[in-house]
């Protein structure tokens, strides 16, 4: 099974109204968000990383950065590191490189989401592939994927002196 029918699968199994948005393809997530013609507060990007040794995926709008300590200490870790491209191979079987969806359920791992993106009432998100996107309404993601929901996100401006 390809990553893209274990993803169109998961999300038919739990019965979630979403729209599939096709775009030119985009190797980043503002990239995919202006080519799916997306906020990029409404992208949600996926930043895997490892607390105390095991994956989790943090998620935020695409302009944003993951804060690391934030993030340690909203999941209650000791340690955190972010994943490495051969690890994110297999934890996303199927995915092209940088397009695994914030479906950690699928994947058997916790999902982070940033307050800001929480906020929104519509999220949009790789769908495994660099060339198409996943749409669906907020309280059907947060339903779904059960994230926990904290503050671990800095907008760029937030990171110069």
């Amino acid at each position: 099974m390809t990553g893209t029918t274990a993803i169109h699968e998961f999300l038919r199994a739990a019965h979630v109204p979403y729209s599939i948005v096709p775009h030119r393809p985009a190797f980043s997530a503002q990239e995919g968000a202006a080519a799916a013609h997306v906020p990029g507060r409404d992208w949600a990007k996926v930043v895997v990383c490892f607390v105390n040794g095991a994956p989790i995926q943090a998620v935020l709008a695409a302009p944003s950065f993951v804060n690391l300590d934030r993030l340690r200490d909203l999941a209650g870790g000791t340690n955190i590191r972010l994943a490495q491209q051969e690890e994110l191979r297999s934890l996303y079987p199927g995915c092209e490189p940088g397009t695994m969806p914030p479906l950690g359920p699928l994947y058997g791992q916790p999902v982070f989401v940033d307050v800001a993106l929480a906020l929104e009432p519509e999220i949009v998100f790789s769908a495994g592939t660099h060339a198409e996107a996943i749409a669906m309404r907020w309280p059907d993601f947060g339903g779904m994927v059960g994230p926990i929901i904290g503050q671990f996100a800095q907008r760029p401006s937030a990171l110069i002196g």
